[in-house]
């Protein structure tokens, strides 16, 4: 047993909860049912507690209610045995949730349009809880956050509504670690990250979730565990950062960042493989990041790095549409007026998620400088961004034989690299697909 997970004597309501979440008695509920909250109700329903979900968007509801699910990782045949079963029960009214023992809030934290925390959400839904709250319940916030968000706000409406917090209720914070479209690592295998309030709370939150998730990671605070989160994901973020300039620098220096990365990769040790790209996208890499630099700033502490990596990855859409403009001058073509035509615009392959994604920025970049620009994606219908609404094209062949420069931006698996190369007259590449797929020639350009 992990030593953070040591209690020499617990609070009989701890001990009670423990003991109704491992005989399977329990009530869980669940807030907020997006890529994070549904996945994580789907996997408890399954181990074998009944799940009450709750959101407010009354249509997503109506789809649960009918089984159908809009989270590609949870496929509807994998939904519905539970709705219709009673094992999940979903709905938009927060006092559904009295009479359960543990509650997940799994609500969006975005940054606001100046930089800091939008906690908004993970406070109406505290708030919301609030009325229905029980002496013996535990309480776990999955919402990616800064550290000290558990302990600072969540603690003191639950203490100000006279509860004892490790003694008759119970607060941790467990990071959702969520890589959409990813069927190796999922829900129920990656590990577990919990730190509570107390270690009572940690022992309480362990036992709910160790009943659908395999391994727990018992840390020794809510802090630990919400710097966990921030660290993978600024890991991430910095390392794309570095391989990004490393492209900007093999392109000054006309060499093949590609060619570069794949040598490194063959090291054995010490090194990580890390791919450039047009910038990042997901709702936490570009986001994680910034919550500890705004924290850090309370502390009067400059996050040197994290900033750096930020303008350096938010930079990069730019650099693609300067690219992009290079390669149509040296076609004998301005940017105006030009057929562009984006290929993919998820943040990521596979998926249909477009949070934050890159494409975004490069469609509105081109539209500012006056290209005609569409766009073809099998996994994203329609997307719009401010001042503008684009669907995606039926097919990609036809019109990339009419575009002036097909532009990669997301490298979807289902594409046929080889016959769109044969078909159109000029591609710029951001994620290399040509090359992994062998393709090459004077109209084909990679980052």
């Amino acid at each position: 047993m992990n030593s953070a997970l040591k209690v020499s004597s617990l609070p009989s309501a701890a001990q009670e909860l423990i003991d109704k979440f491992n005989g399977r008695q329990a009530l869980v509920g669940v807030v907020g049912m997006g890529y994070v909250g549904l996945p994580l109700a789907v996997v408890l329903a399954e181990a074998g507690l009944k799940v009450v979900g709750v959101d407010l968007n009354a249509e997503k509801v109506s789809m649960l209610a009918r089984g159908e699910s809009y989270v590609e990782d949870i496929p509807s045949e994998r939904l519905k045995p539970l709705v219709d079963s009673g094992a999940l029960i979903v709905g938009t009214d927060f006092a559904d949730l009295k009479p359960v023992d543990g509650i997940s809030i799994c609500v969006p934290t975005p940054l606001r349009k100046t930089g800091d925390p939008d906690l908004s959400f993970i406070i109406d839904a505290t708030r919301s809880i609030v009325p229905h709250l029980h002496p013996g319940m535990v309480v776990i916030l999955e919402s990616t956050t800064y550290p000290g968000t558990t302990r600072e706000v969540l603690l003191p409406e639950f203490e100000g509504n006279g509860f004892k917090v490790g003694e008759t209720l119970f607060l941790a914070f467990s990071p959702e670690r969520v890589d959409p479209g990813r069927t190796d690592w999922t829900t129920e295998n990656t590990p577990k990250v919990i730190g509570g309030i107390t270690p009572a709370c940690t022992q309480v939150a362990a036992a709910m979730y160790g009943q659908a998730i395999n391994p727990i990671v018992a840390v020794s605070s809510t802090e630990v565990a919400e710097m966990t989160k921030l660290l993978e994901n600024t890991f991430r973020a910095v390392n794309i950062a570095l391989v990004n300039e490393m492209a900007l620098m093999c392109d000054r220096l006309g060499i093949d960042v590609w060619e570069v990365i794949e040598a490194a990769a063959t090291k054995p040790f010490g090194f990580m493989k890390f791919t450039p790209g047009p910038g990042l996208g997901g709702h936490c890499i570009p986001i994680d990041p910034l919550y500890l630099s705004w924290k850090l700033k309370s502390v009067k502490y400059n996050a040197r790095i994290i900033e750096l990596a930020s303008e350096i990855n938010t930079g990069m859409p730019r650099y693609v549409v300067q690219r992009v403009q290079n390669a149509l001058n040296r076609a004998g073509k301005a940017v105006k007026g030009s057929r562009i035509l984006v290929l993919g615009v998820a943040y990521k392959p596979n998926v249909s998620d477009t949070r934050e994604s890159p494409a975004l920025d490069i469609i509105g970049l081109l539209k500012e400088m006056e290209a005609e620009v569409s766009y073809f994606d099998p996994y994203v219908p329609s997307i719009a961004d401010e001042g503008w609404h684009l669907s995606s094209l039926p097919e990609l062949l036809g019109p990339a034989r009419e575009a002036d420069c097909v532009v990669i931006v997301t490298d979807h698996r289902d594409i046929d690299y080889a016959a769109l190369a044969e078909a159109a007259p000029l591609i710029f590449d951001t994620r290399n697909a040509m090359g992994r797929a062998g393709l090459a020639g004077p109209h084909i350009e990679r980052l």
